[in-house]
């Protein structure tokens, strides 16, 4: 359901309250305001996260915004909302704070409730970041597989920026893994699927990546 019918039918539930005295139905017209408000706040909190990558400081109203989209999502009972807004808490403190102590707990319970309701997107994003703190700490081979799940639930949507970013991921993985055949392929398909899909930011990855081998 869209902003403009929850707000619509926000206005019908106040309507009815007003008018037919149903004072419960201003309790659903809260729920329909909070629903916006959740979403307002998730994409105001994915906006405030790719300023504080791009400009270098956290932007302070970040976090917070991220921390009560989720908390809405799960009064409202929105698992696949609550998850989404936990994946991006969880990516403000693993790609901004440099925390992944933190970051991994909630990318966990954001996989959990995308998997429940099969929000593959979801799902794709906290396998990524997953994968990502175990390169981190040196677990190789689970990193490889936390990545290679995401890259074919990527496919699978067609989101090729993603799959070319995990590529790139993977890349990194073979070459400590000393499968540099592997790296160089991985890092041609990543760099051939970014150049296709206008993802430039990752194109420099892959290059970079490229450099390395």
């Amino acid at each position: 359901m869209g902003t403009e019918e929850r707000i619509e039918r926000a206005g019908l539930f106040h309507e009815r309250a007003i008018f037919g005295g149903e004072a419960d139905a201003l309790v659903m017209a809260e729920r329909e305001l909070d629903a916006v408000e959740a979403d307002l706040a998730l994409a105001r909190g994915k906006v405030a996260q790719a300023r504080s990558l791009a400009e270098g400081d956290e932007d302070p109203q970040g976090l917070p915004l991220l921390e009560r989209a989720a908390r809405l999502y799960r009064t409202l009972g929105d698992s696949r909302g609550e998850g989404e807004a936990l994946l991006w808490t969880a990516l403000f403190h693993q790609v901004v704070r440099r925390d992944d102590d933190t970051a991994v707990p909630i990318l966990e319970r954001s996989y959990e409730l995308a998997t429940r309701v099969g929000d593959r997107m979801t799902m794709s994003y906290a396998l990524r970041h997953l994968g990502v703190a175990e390169h981190t700490a040196g677990r190789l081979e689970v990193a490889r597989e936390r990545l290679e799940e995401s890259v074919r639930l990527r496919r699978e949507l067609g989101f090729l920026p993603g799959v070319a970013a995990n590529l790139v991921g993977l890349c990194y993985i073979a070459l400590a893994q000393g499968r540099r055949d592997d790296a160089l392929a991985l890092v041609e398909e990543a760099g051939a699927l970014a150049e296709a899909s206008g993802a430039k930011a990752i194109l420099r990855q892959a290059e970079e990546a490229r450099g390395q081998l």
